[in-house]
């Protein structure tokens, strides 16, 4: 275990184990080009403790975030432990998803390209491609709303009841999952789906429909799929062996 966690009297291995990951989501972001400075943020439930999560010291940019850079807060937007800085308007969003979703314990969240692109749209994400299908039936779009306030926060909160990949209008994409690679590999294809929908929007012809029929087997598959502990997992593996061959250290 890094010499960093006997800075933090009673953190338990599920703890370090669960920052080590974080830490490495925010590596594969840099890595895949999905930031936006330093204002975008990622969270995890700490293990065994429902209502703290850890999330990226504000200022921080992605390839600086290691495992024990991260804060850990609680629901009351107090740092516990160690100091640091949090953006506001990221609390709002993680600790408002957190409460309404008992059984979330990661979120991500992108200014991409694509993703806000999109975001510019209502019901922008149409069943027009393999990667669409693959989260369909889990976008839900969430009106854009005053950052950093009480009323965005349980307004997140209402979105998120009844979907897991969330497109927040005139802004960007969210994300969540009960693991961190599950919702990685729900983020990644949301991307995915936002990138092709963009690109069909510009070739001037309609896009081939898939059969309704078609969309709600996929769907009914893919529930199946992501309820699966492993939802994601070797996916996520390979990302993080890529950083890693990138000289990325974020254990420490």
């Amino acid at each position: 275990m890094s010499a960093a966690v006997q800075l933090r009297p009673g953190m338990t291995d599920a703890e370090w184990a669960t920052r080590c990951e974080l830490a490495a989501v925010y590596r594969v972001m840099f890595d895949l080009g999905w930031t936006d400075l330093i204002n975008t943020h990622m969270s995890a439930r700490v293990p065994g403790e429902p209502t703290h999560f850890l999330i990226n010291n504000y200022g921080e940019t992605f390839d600086e975030v290691t495992a024990s850079s991260l804060i850990k807060m609680d629901f009351d937007g107090n740092v516990v432990g160690a100091e640091g800085k949090f953006n506001k308007a990221g609390f709002t969003i993680h600790s408002g998803i957190y409460k309404a979703r008992p059984d979330a314990n990661c979120v991500l969240h992108t200014h991409t390209r694509a993703g806000a692109g999109l975001s510019l749209i209502r019901n922008g994400i149409r069943p027009i491609s393999q990667d669409a299908l693959e989260v369909y039936d889990e976008v839900v779009y969430h009106e854009y709303g005053v950052p950093a306030t009480e009323e965005e926060c349980e307004a997140l909160g209402r979105s998120c009841a009844s979907g897991s990949c969330v497109v927040l209008l005139n802004h960007g994409l969210l994300t969540l999952g009960e693991t961190i690679h599950g919702a990685v590999m729900r983020l990644y294809m949301l991307e995915r789906a936002c990138e092709l929908e963009l690109i069909a929007r510009t070739l001037g012809e309609p896009p081939v429909p898939i059969a309704d029929h078609v969309v709600q087997k996929y769907a009914e598959r893919m529930k199946k799929y992501r309820a699966r502990e492993d939802y994601g997992l070797g996916e996520w593996k390979g990302m993080v062996r890529t950083v890693e061959r990138k000289g990325h250290d974020f254990r420490r």
